[in-house]
């Protein structure tokens, strides 16, 4: 039997002291904000996903954002997204006055299918297809992006990936990021995800015209590039505001930040590899598990479970709590997007609509996944569910006898 006197919790992050060393240069040089670091940062990303072009941003709901805007999303223009998101995933959308709705997951994958795609393409008028089509990696596992990529651009559709969970994940041996199967691709830094610059994000496209007006966009409609000026002018002084842009620049701290979390993103995600195949081969096989298709290789960055009580005996909230009691702090990804208040449809398109969402939602639970969770501590885990499933079904058997 283990105890344990710290608290575990679903996710943090993981600095050392390069990282530290990294940043401390950076706050020593004369550049603070939008330097050479963030240049570095975005070849270095370009790298290692295998992409052409990188816009880096101050989060990837920035990212999210300034991908509609290059790919022309404008108002009452419609949004296809997953309804198991954090809610940039949408209001990314919102900004530039779009509509959104949603496709059904599957209960196997928590992702969007190429068939529920498909299926919901075949019931909708061609007149109220969306523009974009914003793909969510959920957990680190990418989705159908083939089927689904071929399906969306034979319609005129768009496709962002939102891989926010997936920096280093696969699909049919290509990097995540590289754009093959989506026009642009964005990552997320947040503190819980793969590798961290504290806060950012980045959007990847292979499309020149795309980091063209990407770049504009994160920097309040700027350009210093001559080759794109209206009006003739050669002093090297000189730019021009050309479209209405934000202030979504990352600094050079956090890029510094983000250089030195990637030099070790490949033992970080062999890490993750490892405790996910201890909860596949450890936890009680009653507990539903995501089914990882053969041409998919995940970051991991969430552990995602469905609690079934007519299964198991108990529900997702007892587990919470119970193992909130044990120390053990998990977490739902997530509530549905169209569950909050801001997002809310009725209760009756809720259920005929997206079946399977309403039943993630009762049912989805993340277990503690991240870099430097220690053996011992995930063992904890897996024997505090274990028990507590043993002894419901032991007190249950005994009443039937």
């Amino acid at each position: 039997m283990l105890f344990l006197k710290n608290p575990i919790n679903y996710s943090r992050q993981n600095i050392n002291k390069n990282d530290i060393k990294k940043v401390k240069n950076v706050l020593e040089s004369d550049f603070l904000t939008q330097g050479p670091k963030v240049e570095e940062f975005e070849n270095e990303i370009n790298k290692f996903c295998k992409s052409r072009y990188s816009v880096a941003c101050n989060s990837a709901t920035s990212a999210l954002h300034i991908a509609c805007l290059a790919l022309g999303l404008k108002r009452n223009d419609i949004v296809w997204t997953n309804p198991v998101s954090f809610v940039a995933s949408a209001n990314c959308a919102l900004y530039c006055g779009a509509k959104v709705d949603y496709v059904d997951i599957d209960l196997n994958t928590f992702n969007i299918t190429f068939e529920n795609f498909k299926k919901k393409l075949f019931k909708t008028k061609k007149k109220n297809f969306p523009k974009i089509l914003i793909l969510v990696d959920y957990g680190g596992f990418p989705c159908d992006l083939d089927k689904i990529y071929k399906l969306a651009r034979k319609n005129n559709i768009y496709v962002i990936q939102d891989s926010s969970h997936s920096l280093g994940a696969k699909y049919k041996n290509s990097k995540v990021g590289d754009c093959k199967f989506s026009d642009i691709t964005v990552f997320s830094f947040h503190p819980v995800k793969i590798i961290t610059t504290g806060e950012g994000g980045v959007a990847t496209t292979k499309s020149k015209k795309l980091f063209n007006y990407m770049q504009m966009f994160r920097t309040h409609g700027i350009t210093k590039d001559s080759k794109f000026f209206k009006k003739a002018n050669k002093n090297t002084w000189y730019f021009e505001q050309q479209v209405l842009g934000y202030n979504y620049r990352m600094n050079d701290i956090e890029a510094s930040l983000g250089i030195s979390q990637l030099k070790r993103i490949n033992k970080n995600l062999s890490e993750r590899k490892k405790l996910a195949f201890n909860y596949n081969k450890n936890l009680n096989p009653k507990i539903k598990k995501i089914n990882i298709k053969k041409f998919v290789k995940s970051s991991y960055h969430l552990y995602p479970v469905l609690i079934e009580k007519e299964k198991i005996g108990f529900s997702r909230d007892d587990l919470l709590k119970y193992l909130k009691k044990n120390n053990i702090h998990c977490q739902l990804h997530y509530i549905p997007i169209f569950e909050h208040p801001f997002h809310s449809i009725n209760k009756k398109k809720k259920f005929a609509y997206f079946p399977n969402t309403m039943k993630f939602y009762e049912c989805a639970i993340s277990l503690p996944m991240y870099y430097g969770l220690k053996m011992n501590e995930q063992k904890f885990v897996i024997e505090k569910i274990n028990k507590r499933i043993k002894n419901v079904n032991r007190n249950y058997n005994s009443s039937e006898g």
